[in-house]
């Protein structure tokens, strides 16, 4: 969940990035730099989007792996991961999104 989630903060690091960067006060000519990852967005998209397909799968496909003594048997454990894992979903989603979103607010 986290390397999607990282992966989609790699994809939108050139939009999304400096906005954020902004957003929190740090700004400067060293963020607009961040422009050139631009053209490694599809591959960081797509990272994303597989890294979080398979959390989706392991989650909710994929049979649990575990003896009854494991933190992972319990089901509340796995109620917390699927809580986070849409969390994260949702704020990925939203990132990968971005680009587009602001481009359709700059026409």
């Amino acid at each position: 969940m986290a390397g999607g989630f990282f992966a989609a903060f790699g994809a939108t690091a050139c939009c999304f990035g400096p906005l954020l960067l902004v957003s929190l006060g740090a700004g400067g000519i060293w963020a607009a730099r961040l422009r050139a990852l631009e053209a490694y967005s599809t591959i960081f998209l797509t990272v994303a989007v597989l890294l979080l397909g398979t959390a989706f799968w392991r989650l909710y496909v994929a049979p649990r792996r575990c003896t009854s003594g494991d933190a992972c048997a319990k089901p509340e454990a796995l109620r917390r991961q699927r809580i986070a894992f849409w969390i994260i979903a949702v704020v990925a989603g939203a990132m990968l999104l971005s680009p587009f979103a602001m481009s359709l607010l700059m026409e």
